[in-house]
């Protein structure tokens, strides 16, 4: 049994949210339990008041006092967040609950850290929608890949599964829209087994809401930048703290190893010389 955390930000969502944690509250997953955390980010409309009317669709309310940005809502739900993995759902319907259960499925059979919902392997269906934001995406994938040598093909997608223990919510620097970025980075890094599968997708245009912009994509790969060098000074600064560690200390973990390899080896070699008499 695994525990999984489903944070909601919303905004001024209020033709929408009812029906989206309706969606989230029916899926129903072999050996999943669910925890459903909403932030509302200081709506203006009647968000809070239809979160406050169904108390029933949600585990947890955090309601912000004034708007701060997508970033912050995150923030304060991560806080809160109690599950072995979090999963982040927008609150409008771009994306389907339904495809929590193949999301979940290589945590469960693979035990993946890391698992992305990409909308360009496969999916059933798919609305077409604006091209440049398509075009800024595999950018910003390509750059991504590079610098992390993964084979992702949609980072910029809302479903990101990841075990919670890879990140910790104080060490965020970001609050903007390249946050998303900076979570995938950091939890990129320390994960051994990383996923992503099909999911459906039913963009909105702006006319029906849509908030990210075309700009947008330069904070998100000036945050890629940023987190690929920044990992890279870490790892030196590693390797230059172990470097410069008293001369006895290196030389006990040395003579440590080398203990170690001996009575292996001498193990080993006990092993074969019963094996010998056995077979003898």
């Amino acid at each position: 049994m695994i525990r999984l955390t489903v944070l909601v930000p919303a905004y001024n969502e209020q033709s929408t949210i009812v029906a989206l944690l309706r969606k989230v509250r029916a899926q129903q997953i072999p050996d999943v339990e669910m925890e459903v955390i909403v932030v509302d980010d200081g709506s203006k409309d009647r968000t809070v008041e239809l979160l406050r009317a169904n108390p029933a669709l949600f585990d947890k309310l955090v309601e912000m006092p004034c708007n701060g940005g997508k970033g912050a809502a995150v923030r304060a739900g991560l806080a809160r967040a109690t599950g072995d993995y979090v999963l982040f759902q927008d609150a409008d319907l771009e994306y389907d609950p339904a495809d929590y259960a193949a999301l979940l499925a290589p945590a469960l059979r693979f035990n993946a850290d890391v698992v992305i919902g990409s909308r360009m392997i496969g999916a059933p269906w798919t609305r077409v929608y604006y091209f440049w934001h398509k075009q800024g995406n595999q950018l910003l994938t390509f750059g991504f890949n590079l610098l992390f040598n993964t084979t992702f093909t949609d980072i910029y997608t809302c479903y990101l599964l990841y075990r919670r223990s890879l990140l910790d919510v104080d060490e965020l620097e970001s609050n903007g829209w390249e946050q998303h970025a900076e979570i995938l980075c950091r939890v990129v890094a320390r994960a051994r087994v990383c996923y992503e599968v099909p999911i459906t997708y039913a963009g909105r245009t702006y006319d029906e809401g849509k908030k990210i912009r075309a700009h947008h994509a330069l904070s998100v790969m000036a945050m890629i930048v940023k987190r690929r060098l920044t990992r890279r000074r870490e790892r030196a600064e590693d390797r230059n703290g172990a470097l410069s560690r008293p001369v006895e200390a290196r030389s006990a973990g040395t003579t440590k190893s080398a203990e170690q390899h001996v009575a292996s080896n001498g193990a080993h070699a006990d092993t074969d010389q019963r094996a010998e008499t056995s077979n003898g």
